[in-house]
């Protein structure tokens, strides 16, 4: 009997802010969180995606160019609209998600959630929008927050959505 193979997610990890080193093995950490997330993406090819591990000033900058908003914010998701596989890799590149670390860090400290824990749950959150998942009603925002939180309990890292 032969067995089928799955499809491969390939997250890169970029760091450009060195404190982002309070995060062990965040490379290994990305590997992880793409091998999670992969049968939530439900694609049949292999994918690809960047995270980008970077500053409250970088998020900022990017924030106001492409969203209008001249603040920093916690994650922010670039798809990609090219919906062809790489004809070198043959990957189809999802896109790019950026995570400040001062904000994780503050929101982390303000739930009492470790910092890796709450970078987690952000690259997970960055990586359902590349996978074209949102939150801009009840409905949608409901299914986004039940996939998140089925992923993370993989992790053993609780509902970040319970209100004590």
């Amino acid at each position: 009997m032969t067995g089928t193979s799955s499809p491969e997610f390939a997250l890169n990890c970029v760091i450009e802010d060195a404190r982002w080193s309070a995060v062990p093995d965040a490379n290994q950490l990305c590997t992880r969180i793409a091998g999670a997330c992969l049968p939530t993406i439900n694609h049949d090819t292999a994918i690809a995606a960047t995270v980008l591990l970077t500053d409250d000033a970088h998020i900022q900058d990017l924030n106001a160019r492409f969203r209008d908003q001249n603040k920093p914010t916690n994650v922010l998701s670039f798809p990609n609209d090219d919906e062809e596989p790489d004809p070198e890799t043959g990957a189809l590149y999802l896109g790019d998600i950026a995570v400040s670390y001062e904000t994780v860090l503050r929101e982390a400290t303000e739930t009492d959630k470790s910092l890796q824990d709450h970078l987690t749950h952000m690259i997970i959150h960055g990586i359902l929008h590349l996978a074209g998942f949102d939150h801009e009603d009840d409905a949608e925002a409901e299914e986004m927050e039940s996939l998140e939180t089925d992923i993370l309990t993989g992790f053993g890292i609780s509902d970040p959505y319970t209100h004590i």
